[in-house]
């Protein structure tokens, strides 16, 4: 289906004057027809390059590429190869055209010369797939960034392309959305045999192809079986990349055998060995200290949003939502795609006006204009896509107009400006380079950087990593917890990563349809599995193995969420599970594309 021959590839500099640059580098690979290929690698490592080459939006500067034997330097073969191959973009506002929604995923068909009953049919179908059929009549500019998500994967699937390529298709997904995605593109890939090419930076995902590419300054470097890739951990770690939990988890346990899931780890002699060893559990948990006896940072009374009130396309956005956040805490906002975070975010700092209610910050009622500006140099928000927050010459203007917005001083603005970029991980050297000419993670970083610049009291952050490389995300929400802990800022995260948010969270505020349906500690909020479930979410899966040992054996403690308190929690309290027989692997399938 897709085949490469020492394929190069470099973008033109904005400058004349400056040299061109490579992006990929001798790339030589095979995909056959019916295959399932991940393809990992850290932000800027040429992925998404890659990926616009295989329907030639992008030819080769040098090099071949053939689409089912079409060459894509060749004029003729366009229409048919775009037929072909379904290109699903990292950012769905790229490529939703649309004003209503069921018209977005119909202008595929219409263009390939479908027959109206027939384009009728694979409408309803693909909405019906990635359960968007509630809003077929909407228009796309009213959901959330994760229901367009929805809406792009639904206008490739109408297409009924023979291969589909995803470039992190479920990054602003709740982890049902992502589930519903993977099983989509799956259950196509076996049942209908159509190939799919999954770019991704959730291991998990990965962890269901039947190939895994890593990619790494342009080229392939690693190129095998999910369970060969991800037993090489340290290589994967020097790459900036991760390997699932479960997998972790094992691998610090001394388990000779590689195990991917969560299932696999609960069905292998590790998970026995540990149900025997427990006759005793002792409280390791690490204590979290409360911040409610601090003054409260915000306050919502009774707070209500509707949208386009008294009009066809009035929408309820939130309703009647009463809680409050005190100073110095780090609190998570979680919930399904749509259920209002994003809305409820957007009135901390008076982007949005109350429908109805109070939002109070620092006990000040933030509807009083005279107050705006003063609110919103201590209230600093990054978007649900961050790199919409650009818009300078250079990375360093765009960094410091915040600061200079403030009044500062030239030296205080550039101290504030290289503090930022070096939190975000930005080379000095790029400061010079235009926003527009960085990879999409490179973009957020350096929009995250901007807010980071103002030293906000409140840092309020809506997915901020999405799209990140596992080690970008990590740095980043490393350095926001770095601040949290120095500076006493309060910080309010929107995440669907349920693992990040049980590791950094205080407190976590679940949203339902609008309405916020629970709250409580990080352990209080997901022993409620059975609820979470319900309304779209889930569990880390290092909480969904230390929930099953307990369900085997009481005397293991619940409520762990990381690899590291896992691993921590089982030294002390478990007998040696460090020998293990390896003479026969717990796991007798396949491996390979067969194993799907």
């Amino acid at each position: 289906m897709i085949k490469t021959e020492n394929l190069n590839f470099e973008y033109a500099a904005f400058d004349e004057t400056e040299a061109p640059l490579p992006v990929l580098n001798g790339i030589d690979i095979s995909i056959k027809k019916g295959d399932f290929v991940a393809i990992l690698g850290h932000n800027g490592s040429g992925k998404s390059t890659l990926a616009r080459h295989m329907n030639a939006l992008l030819t080769p500067t040098a090099g071949s590429l053939w689409v089912n034997g079409m060459d894509t330097k060749d004029l003729a073969n366009l229409w048919e190869i775009r037929r072909t191959t379904g290109m699903l973009f990292q950012n769905p506002d790229n490529q939703i055209v649309a004003s209503i929604v069921e018209e977005d995923v119909a202008f595929g068909p219409e263009n390939l010369g479908i027959p109206t009953e027939e384009i009728r049919r694979r409408v309803d179908d693909a909405l019906k797939v990635v359960n968007m059929t509630d809003y077929t009549t909407s228009p796309p500019h009213h959901l959330s960034g994760g229901q367009k998500q929805r809406v792009a994967i639904a206008g490739v699937l109408a297409m009924a392309p023979d291969c589909i390529v995803l470039d992190e298709p479920t990054a602003m997904l709740d982890p049902s959305g992502r589930r519903e995605v993977l099983d989509t593109v799956t259950r196509l890939n076996k049942e209908a045999g159509i190939t799919v090419i999954l770019i991704t930076h959730f291991m998990e995902e990965a962890v269901h192809a039947g190939r895994v590419l890593v990619m790494e300054k342009g080229k392939i470097v690693m190129d095998g079986t999910p369970r060969e890739v991800f037993s090489q951990l340290d290589t994967m770690q020097k790459l900036g990349l991760g390997v699932p939990q479960a997998t972790v988890l094992a691998h610090e346990l001394q388990f000779p055998h590689t195990i991917l899931t969560v299932d696999e780890f609960l069905n292998s002699p590790l998970c026995d060995t540990l149900t025997k060893a427990a006759t005793i559990t002792k409280d390791t948990a690490i204590s979290i200290q409360s911040s409610q006896s601090s003054p409260t940072a915000i306050e919502l009374r009774n707070l209500s949003h509707t949208y386009n009130p008294n009009s066809v396309f009035e929408k309820s956005a939130i309703t009647n939502i009463n809680l409050k956040i005190y100073r110095g805490e780090m609190v998570s906002i979680i919930g399904h795609t749509g259920s209002g975070k994003s809305t409820l975010i957007q009135h901390l700092n008076a982007l949005l006006s109350p429908t109805s209610g109070q939002v109070l910050i620092n006990d000040q009622d933030i509807t009083d204009k005279k107050l705006l500006k003063q609110i919103r140099q201590k209230i600093g928000l990054v978007f649900q896509y961050p790199e919409h927050q650009l818009f300078e010459q250079t990375i360093y203007k765009d960094v410091a107009f915040g600061p200079k917005q403030m009044g500062l001083s030239d030296e205080e603005t550039n101290e504030r400006v290289r503090d930022a970029l070096a939190v975000v991980g930005i080379d000095h050297s790029l400061y010079e380079k235009s926003p527009f000419e960085l990879s999409g993670g490179q973009k957020r970083r350096v929009a995250i950087a901007g807010v980071l610049a103002m030293r906000p009291q409140i840092l309020i952050l809506d997915e901020p990593a999405a799209g990140l490389d596992p080690a970008g995300k990590d740095e980043i929400l490393s350095q926001v917890k770095h601040m949290h802990a120095t500076l006493g800022i309060t910080v309010i995260l929107v995440s669907h990563s349920m693992e990040d948010v049980a590791r950094l969270s205080d407190r976590i505020f679940v949203m339902n349809k609008g309405n916020l349906a629970y709250e409580g500690t990080p352990t209080k909020v997901f022993e409620n599995e059975e609820l979470l479930r319900e309304i779209g979410l889930d569990t880390p899966p290092i909480s969904q193995i230390f929930t099953a040992l307990h369900e085997k054996n009481p005397f293991i403690k619940k409520g762990i969420f990381s690899t590291e308190d896992a691993v921590i929690y089982i030294q002390k309290n478990l007998a040696s599970v460090s020998h293990w027989s390896s003479a026969n692997p717990p796991f007798p399938h396949k491996e390979g594309r067969e194993s799907l």
